[in-house]
């Protein structure tokens, strides 16, 4: 499925960017990142997979779970060729559970993906690859300007970060309304998908090739040349319907790649280049096209979309300022951008190490950093993020990195207690009952409880993918009783144990061996994970986070004589704050009071 998938990704890209689509690279990328992270450590497809011995050791949770992480990083790093803003864009919104060996790993990656590109890059300088490559490593390069700036300049940038904050989080309050509308259009079949997809890829060729007459010629002369400097596919200064020696500044941002139109309005020392009534156009227009291209069948990021919003008002406001501030206006669009996408993102730390490789300006370091603290607080006042407004429609069972207040007030008994009775299984158990439990329920794992006389005692934790590996190899007993751990050793060795395949509908077993028995104490974890029914389920949830849990066994406050050792087992779902929500709905009323 994976390969399917980062195939479709990759030739979607390059047609929905071809067609001038409102749409970022960055997010197929990141998928197609991940995909082929996925795939490498589980060898290849599972009808053409490699069968070198070595890639069966990467074929475990962790492990798999590290090489996609890297995925995701090396695809910013490709997108923006910014290899530390990558790294930490996986720190900051990639991974819910970081652990030290990801730094050096992630940060190898994108090391890797920026000497490739760099190799490519040099390959094609001569224009064999088309626009590959233009600007080399700096994609939008603003270090020739020379930044001065004082103290009176603190508030236009302060209210760049507020205008940021505020229109980042509007884009999210209207994309949420239009991505749920999408996903009602899009269930209704493969016919409405493609005609979604056309009606805005029509809207957006009409808008982009229609609005430039809106805007009026302007001379070449200021810039020093009687004939505008470049006509071609890229650069300033398009002549469009304009005599010899003019210019149309809307067309010079609408009929170009998007990543043109964010160097022509980055431009710096052009302060006449474009007029206020074009950057309003331009501004309206991306902004109902952010809006509508984001969400149809189509492979989209949001970044480049984002930018180009942020940088029209951004660059609108330094026209405002005029004389009053030292800054460049094309800095000014560069600050707006950044803090459109903190008001949207909420990502500070990667955000502004991904702006500073964009840009290749160190002075703007200070004032980007205050930019973006001041619109993500203000985009934080009124709504989540929108990678979480995402998650939340798509149902993913995302973890916040902090419990809801709320949470203190209903413990994790409470919580079990409103589910369905855990299902547990004995220490030597009888195949049927291992096959029953597999078919009958989706669960991942399975306490593991020993009946003695008058009282059960718990040995631990089985997972399922550990179960149907002992009914594949059919390790099975004639009668009950223990094993020794030679035995195991003999049959299992750890990599098959790491491994996560498998289905209980593949296992063939016979009547005879339905009444056979299988130890499960050595495939036993003995050492899981628990938490106290009397735990705040604020606790449990730092708990299962911070140390990136799978499952958490629920154990009884008092251990008396007729008490099950284990009351219940939460998992991801279960923490979620809108599932606890529905289940128990007068937290919701405390919740608004």
């Amino acid at each position: 499925m994976h390969h399917f998938f980062g195939a479709i990704q990759i030739f979607g890209s390059i047609a929905a960017v071809s067609a001038g689509l409102d749409l970022g690279k960055e997010g197929p990328l990141v998928h197609i990142g991940s995909c082929i992270a996925s795939l490498l450590g589980q060898g290849g497809p599972d009808n053409y997979r490699l069968k070198w011995l070595w890639l069966r050791y990467f074929n475990n949770d962790r492990d798999r779970r590290d090489l996609i992480t890297c995925g995701a990083s090396s695809g910013v790093c490709a997108a923006f060729r910014a290899p530390v803003g990558g790294v930490l864009f996986a720190l900051e919104e990639v991974a819910t559970w970081w652990r030290s060996a990801l730094l050096w790993r992630t940060f190898f990656s994108t090391a890797i993906v920026l000497v490739v590109l760099r190799g490519f890059i040099e390959i094609c300088n001569s224009g064999k690859c088309g626009l590959f490559g233009k600007g080399g490593l700096i994609i939008f390069d603003v270090s020739d300007v020379t930044l001065n700036y004082h103290l009176i300049d603190i508030v236009p940038v302060t209210i760049i970060g507020i205008i940021g904050g505020v229109l980042g989080s509007l884009y999210n309050y209207l994309l949420h309304k239009v991505l749920r509308l999408y996903n009602l259009i899009n269930q209704k079949g493969r016919m409405h998908k493609l005609l979604l997809s056309l009606t805005v890829s029509v809207f957006t060729s009409v808008s982009l090739f229609s609005l430039p007459f809106l805007s009026r010629c302007q001379a070449c002369d200021p810039y020093g040349s009687e004939f505008c400097p470049t006509n071609d596919r890229s650069g300033n200064f398009k002549q469009f319907n304009c005599p010899d020696g003019y210019f149309n500044d809307l067309a010079t941002l609408l009929l170009t790649t998007n990543d043109d139109a964010v160097r022509n309005i980055f431009s710096s020392n052009t302060p006449k280049e474009f007029q206020i009534t074009s950057l309003l156009i331009f501004f309206a227009l991306y902004c109902i096209l952010g809006l509508f291209t984001f969400g149809i069948a189509v492979p989209s990021g949001l970044f480049l979309p984002i930018i180009l919003m942020g940088s029209a008002y951004g660059r609108l406001l330094g026209i405002a300022m005029g004389s009053y501030t030292n800054i460049d206006q094309g800095l000014y669009a560069v600050l707006g951008a950044a803090s459109l996408m903190a008001g949207s993102m909420r990502m500070t730390v990667s955000l502004c190490v991904i702006f500073l490789e964009l840009t290749n300006n160190l002075l703007l370091l200070p004032i980007t950093m205050l930019v973006l603290l001041i619109a993500k607080t203000v985009g934080d006042s009124f709504n989540p993020s929108i990678y979480e407004i995402i998650l939340e429609l798509k149902g993913l069972p995302f973890l916040e990195a902090n419990p809801e207040p709320w949470m203190r007030n209903i413990t994790v008994g409470e919580l079990v207690d409103a589910k369905p009775p855990v299902v547990t299984l004995s220490g030597v158990a009888k195949v049927s009952r291992i096959v029953d439990v597999l078919k009958n329920t989706t669960h991942n794992a399975f306490p593991v409880v020993d009946n003695g006389v008058g009282e059960t005692e718990l040995q631990g934790l089985i997972l399922r993918a550990h179960l149907i590996k002992v009914l594949k190899k059919k390790w099975f007993l004639q009668e009950k009783r223990r094993t020794e751990e030679w035995e195991v050793r003999e049959k299992f060795d750890w990599v098959e144990l790491a491994e996560r395949e498998g289905k209980v509908e593949e296992v063939v077993i016979s009547r005879g061996e339905m009444e056979m028995y299988v130890d499960l104490h050595p495939l036993t974890n003995t050492t899981p994970y628990t938490a106290v029914e009397s735990m705040s389920v604020a606790k449990a949830m730092v708990l299962f986070r911070q140390v990136g849990l799978r499952h958490m066994l629920v154990v009884p406050k008092y251990q008396a004589a007729g008490v099950p050792p284990v009351v219940g087992i939460l998992t991801r779902q279960d923490l979620r704050a809108h599932n606890i929500l529905t289940a128990f709905p007068h937290l919701a009323r405390s919740k608004s009071r």
